[in-house]
């Protein structure tokens, strides 16, 4: 029985987090200067050179040991860890108006009648002053 531990497929974790930040493999082709091809080529692989890595690093916002070390559950965990701080601290949870929003739109809707009064008021006067 081998016990040895698989190596991390660098490809497939760059794949995942450019998915995760909702980047389309073209935009990152064009970012690092390569073509889609090519980037699909590297989530392919299970190695990639590391000045490309720190290239692709750098675009997405991330360190190169971020994407050498990511993993689904560490980003879940991650996650879940703050929601369960939002939802202890009830942080974000509070969808309560503290005003009336139909209040709000006829009082701009009153305060746009107003301009167009104003603006008529103004082109009366410009037109008896000829």
């Amino acid at each position: 029985m081998n016990t040895a531990t698989k190596p991390k497929h660098i490809g497939r974790n760059i794949s995942r987090i450019r998915e995760l930040r909702g980047m389309k493999q073209e935009a990152l082709a064009n970012a690092i200067g390569v073509s889609q091809q090519s980037v699909s080529n590297i989530e392919g692989s299970e190695t990639v050179d590391e000045e490309k890595l720190n290239a692709i690093a750098e675009v997405l916002g991330v360190s190169a040991e971020a994407i050498k070390n990511y993993s689904d559950e560490g980003v879940i965990n991650y996650f879940n860890t703050f929601n369960e701080a939002v939802s202890s601290s009830n942080f974000g949870h509070n969808n309560t108006c503290t005003f009336n929003p139909i209040d709000k739109v006829v009082e701009l809707y009153e305060r746009l009648v107003q301009a167009e009064k104003d603006k008529v008021e103004y082109l009366e006067k410009i037109l008896k002053g000829k």
